[in-house]
């Protein structure tokens, strides 16, 4: 019985993944385990590049089918002790990773106080931004850990002052993450999951996260504590660059004969309505 259950949930999240016209094997997070917070960075203004990333249409996390399952499994876990997900990034589309590869040769710098407080943008390769990415096979996430229930968190302002990300979290960004020694997107070596130069405390979190997301078949990247990706990942030589786009909206541009036939099915649908309610 329960395993017909398991079966019938995995059709409907393929069945619901097919109706946003995602790549096989691709699912909406919040259609497989909606209880996980989302802070899609690269959607928004709060990010190192400082504005809205290319392909990231709407603020939403898509990851392959084994990704979603695997972090729901995590979820289930730490709701026993009163304490959520958090993602930050999840799929990344090829042309928000070229977009940081333009960006890290122009001479902005308006979020360097912030992300990269002791490096020079030409520092960031290829240790923190490199010319492929994991996150664009689809099977990479970069996630934290908010205690329940979740404070509010304060809305960025394009132009407000920054802090630096490895600040005390009284005077950084107030993420309402519990504290694993940074900000989320620190390029600093005090975000290396191993480093011992950050309280016995952070270095005990970090370790239970790695532990809790290896239980689940998943691996940290020690360069970064909020990375991580799926072991045996279905797409490993495989980056995908489809938009990122609303639920249930279109990942692809519609042709003409497309959009017409779309029309013609909100005509008859408003015509049945019609004749319903008379």
């Amino acid at each position: 019985m329960l395993k017909n259950i398991f079966t019938f949930t995995i059709l409907i999240v393929i069945l619901k993944a097919q109706i946003n016209n995602l790549p096989d094997n691709f699912v909406y997070l919040r259609q497989v385990d909606s209880s996980i917070i989302q802070e899609i960075r690269y959607a928004g203004y709060h990010n190192f590049v400082g504005k809205p990333i290319n392909g990231y249409n709407a603020a939403e996390c898509i990851l392959t089918k084994q990704t979603a399952f695997a972090l729901s499994q995590v979820q289930k876990q730490l709701l026993k002790n009163n304490q959520t997900l958090k993602v930050y990034d999840c799929y990344r589309p090829q042309k928000a990773v070229d977009e940081f590869v333009n960006w890290s040769s122009d001479s902005s710098t308006t979020m360097k106080e912030e992300f990269y407080p002791t490096l020079n943008k030409d520092e960031l390769f290829p240790e923190y931004i490199a010319y492929k990415s994991g996150h664009s096979r689809g099977s990479t996430v970069d996630l934290t850990v908010v205690d329940l229930p979740a404070a509010e968190e304060p809305q960025y302002i394009p132009g407000e002052s920054l802090h630096p990300c490895t600040n005390s979290p009284d005077s950084r960004w107030p993420d309402n993450s519990i504290d694993f020694g940074t900000g989320f997107d620190c390029f600093n070596h005090m975000a290396h999951t191993n480093q011992e130069n950050v309280s016995i405390e952070v270095q005990e979190r970090r370790q239970q996260l790695v532990q809790l997301l290896l239980d689940n078949n998943m691996k940290n990247y020690i360069n970064e504590w909020w990375h991580y990706t799926l072991i045996n990942e279905p797409y490993s030589t495989t980056y995908f660059d489809f938009n990122i786009d609303p639920i249930n909206g279109k990942s692809i541009s519609l042709n003409k004969n497309q959009i017409t036939k779309i029309k013609m099915q909100k005509k008859n649908l408003k015509r049945d309505k019609n004749q319903i309610l008379e």
